[in-house]
């Protein structure tokens, strides 16, 4: 694409938007390398917030631009080749990023796109307790819905690439995109692995011109040391630059600010979506401090009492919606982390080391999960727990967070990987990790216990997710260091000289963010009350994993457990038991609707038998491994075997199902609510007419075509498992009532009795239901 020189760049980019649609995609990029490269940055800045949205979609989401979260290799090649090439790290789009970073140049962000409670914050006139934001907004005594961050081009563009993976719309239920696959996913995992690599140096910014390199732009130089996540620190670059000569600075010096924007922006923008008070409880002391002196200086301008904008409160209602594509890639975020903090070296990770000049990449590398991730990825996994459906799809959740909690697996030194009856020994060098992290393991686990008690276990993808939470936590040494964790936790506050007037709040750091804490107070007992109310609060009420309440959880799951094996074992019999032969149905023209015996309830019939096999040995693993961590003896899981025994007594006759005793009367249990569960699965299973009479009024054929009413927002619930169930609450409607009083008039007005009138009623009924029940299953079988 041969251009004149110009002179007014808006020619330029009149030019290259005509081009955008009149020419292919292949020659655009074409035409758009030779630009980056040709002009300079005077006239390449005008371009850049167009390309920016071009490639990454507006910010409302009305633009998809390159849609990269749909572009896969194996679908179109050429295309994907392109867009890798031109977006790779070392790219030409980077390159111009850098061209115009040389030039210092400045790009407006709306504050109105930014994550919920940042955006509510700012509008309400308090700066972030990041520095992403420091000395990029200006505030007003009234603040204002029309603010701007100036960003400098790095983080526009990175701004503008991670939230594209929440500002898009999430993809069509009917397109099946395998994430790890597409061009975004590959593209977070390159910029990770350029930024913040697991060996070497993080490479320089590419060549503006020939023989010379694009001058870093100035260090950000906060006027106040900022907290991070809760730790105060200063900039990395500007510790360094006023700590170390150029001459003798790594080479990464320089450049380390890159490293630290990208993974503060990733995390600002994938992590830091919760309510506003949780945003607010989270404010250091030092920023709580600083609203304080704001609010007071702007009560005493208006000669009025401080008030907090209720309005910006309010303002805040929207729902967090994560989708399981957000999940994924914010795991591949954290399974790189912990490999970029475990590629330090023995003598770089000993303590000794802080003491001696490191390089920043080092000090970033100790920095990265506990300073920048830890905090709000907590917040982040707790809100999914509270809030994902009780379906399926919660297993990217809990890969995601069982891969937080196994940084060993991604250690360099790591160990091939043990058999299911030997699992490897968890180290007792992670011992001040899982410490520091013991809200991670404890008090999210308890909150699995309460999801997984309220899931239908006979479904093999529950079941399985059973297991894997299992398996991860019955790890040799690992219980014990969890429970040790909580120990230091709980054990009394000693008052000694040094501690007697502490809090336990964030440190300050006034030097390098990674300074240690003085040596007097260096104990694990205070390291692991710091870590969980920095994240709870001082006024927090802690149930440890290892106490009664979590105990009681555990023996009902694995009452529940042994239940959900009964239930599976009761439609594999029932299963092997179907005649052979032709059923009614087929008699009359219908094959069966289910082939392989499985009833609709769950995602059984996806497998059949093998399904069934599975379930049963995901849940017997699952047991075993409950077992041995919280040490439950063999009597105890006996127990469970022999009471689902006594539901029926000697004589045959049914008793109670399992209930407790409330303020009201007797309730039902989680697992009394499914204690037959097991002859109910077994009618829906059969082929024959008594089977889909059954299933037409035990199962709800209309749920996959329904939305879920959920605070992670409307999803389709195709293939949802759902258990059968009577439902009688139908009886207490106003309308059914008056319609049966009609009916009783209406046949007493021709000498029809009440009796008789019930039983015509019934013998309708059922006619009414049998026709129902064929017509139900002559049209699922014309289903495509």
């Amino acid at each position: 694409m041969a251009f004149p020189h110009l002179q007014q760049p808006s020619f330029l980019l009149a030019s290259l938007k005509a081009d955008s649609i009149n020419k292919p995609f292949a020659q655009q990029c074409q035409d758009l390398v030779k630009v980056i490269e040709d002009f300079p940055a005077k006239e390449l800045h005008t371009i850049f917030p167009w390309l920016v949205e071009s490639i990454f979609g507006s910010l409302d989401g009305v633009l998809v631009g390159w849609n990269l979260r749909c572009l896969q290799g194996r679908v179109n090649p050429v295309e994907y080749s392109i867009v890798m090439e031109f977006l790779d790290p070392g790219g030409p789009m980077m390159k111009l990023v850098y061209k115009l970073q040389a030039e210092d140049y400045k790009f407006d962000f709306p504050v109105s796109y930014l994550p919920g409670p940042v955006k509510a914050s700012i509008q309400e006139c308090i700066l972030p307790d990041s520095p992403l934001y420091h000395n990029k907004v200006q505030f007003t005594p009234t603040g204002g819905l029309g603010l701007n961050l100036a960003l400098n081009p790095f983080e526009y563009y990175i701004f503008f690439f991670a939230l594209s993976l929440i500002t898009q719309k999430p993809l069509p239920v009917s397109l099946h995109v395998r994430t790890s696959d597409c061009a975004y996913f590959i593209l977070v995992d390159r910029y990770l692995s350029w930024f913040l690599p697991t060996e070497g140096s993080v490479p320089p910014p590419l060549s503006s011109s020939p023989g010379g390199t694009s001058p870093s732009p100035p260090p950000r130089t906060p006027a106040i040391p900022f907290a991070s996540y809760g730790l105060h620190h200063t900039s990395l670059l500007k510790r360094h630059i006023s700590h170390q000569t150029s001459v003798n600075a790594d080479p990464a010096s320089h450049e380390i600010w890159r490293s630290e924007t990208l993974l503060q922006v990733f995390v600002e923008m994938w992590l830091h979506h919760y309510s506003l008070e949780m945003y607010q409880k989270m404010q250091s002391p030092h920023a709580k401090l600083e609203v304080l002196h704001y609010r007071l200086s702007v009560s005493s301008a208006l000669y009025s009492p401080a008030q907090p904008s209720l309005q910006a409160l309010h303002a805040y209602q929207e729902s967090f919606t994560p989708t399981e594509e957000h999940v994924l890639v914010v795991r591949l975020l954290l399974k790189h982390l912990h490999a970029f903090a475990n590629s330090l070296k023995p003598e770089q990770a000993s303590p000794s080391a802080h003491s001696h000049a490191t390089s920043p990449l080092e000090e970033f590398k100790r920095a990265a999960v506990p300073r920048f991730v830890q905090q709000k990825l907590y917040l982040f996994l707790q809100h999914c727990f509270g809030h994902w459906p009780l379906d399926a799809s919660f297993r990217a959740v809990l890969e995601m967070w069982l891969s937080y909690l196994q940084p060993w697996r991604y250690a360099p030194d790591k160990q091939a990987p043990g058999s299911d009856s030997q699992p490897r020994c968890v180290s007792e060098k992670w011992a001040p990790f899982v410490q520091e992290n013991l809200l991670m393991y404890t008090k999210l686990f308890v909150g699995f216990l309460n999801r997984a008690l309220r899931t239908d276990l006979v479904s093999p993808k529950h079941a399985l997710m059973v297991f894997r939470v299992a398996k991860v936590f019955a790890q040799p040494n690992l219980a014990e260091m969890i429970q040790k964790g909580e120990q230091l936790f709980l054990e009394p506050e000693l008052v000694i000289p040094h501690r007697q007037h502490r809090l336990f709040t964030a440190p300050t750091f006034t030097g390098s963010f990674l300074s240690p804490w003085p040596p007097a107070v260096t104990d694990a007992s205070f390291k692991v009350k710091s870590h969980v109310y920095s994240l709870e609060g001082q006024d927090c009420k802690y149930t440890p994993m290892f106490g009664p309440e979590a105990r009681t959880l555990v023996l009902r799951l694995a009452q529940l457990i042994t239940q959900a094996k009964h239930t599976a074992k009761s439609i594999s019999d029932q299963c092997a038991e179907s005649p052979a032969g032709h059923s009614f149905l087929s008699w009359l023209g219908f094959s069966s609707m289910d082939t392989n015996g499985s009833y609709t309830a769950n995602d059984l019939d996806e497998m059949g038998q093998d399904s069934v096999r599975k379930t049963d040995e995901y849940l017997e693993k699952a047991l075993e491994y409950l077992r041995q961590i919280f040490r439950l003896s063999e009597a105890q899981l006996r127990q469970f075997t022999l009471a689902l025994g006594t539901t029926q007594d000697e004589n045959g006759k049914k008793q109670l199902p399992d209930c407790i005793v409330g303020e009201d009367g007797l309730i039902l249990t989680p697992l009394g609510r499914y204690q037959f569960a097991g002859q109910m699965a077994a009618l829906c299973s059969r082929d024959d007419f008594l089977g889909s009479f059954c299933r037409y009024h035990l199962t709800e054929p209309g749920l996959a075509s329904r939305h879920l009413l959920s605070p992670v927002g409307r999803r389709q619930v195709a293939g949802h498992t759902r258990g059968p169930r009577l439902s009688l609450r139908f009886l207490g409607s106003y309308r059914t009532l008056v319609s049966l009083l009609l009916a009783f008039f209406v046949a007493s007005l021709f000498c029809v009795g009440p009796l008789p009138c019930t039983l015509l009623l019934t013998l309708g009924y059922v006619l009414y239901a049998s026709a129902m029940t064929l017509l139900t299953e002559r049209g699922k079988l014309h289903q495509p």
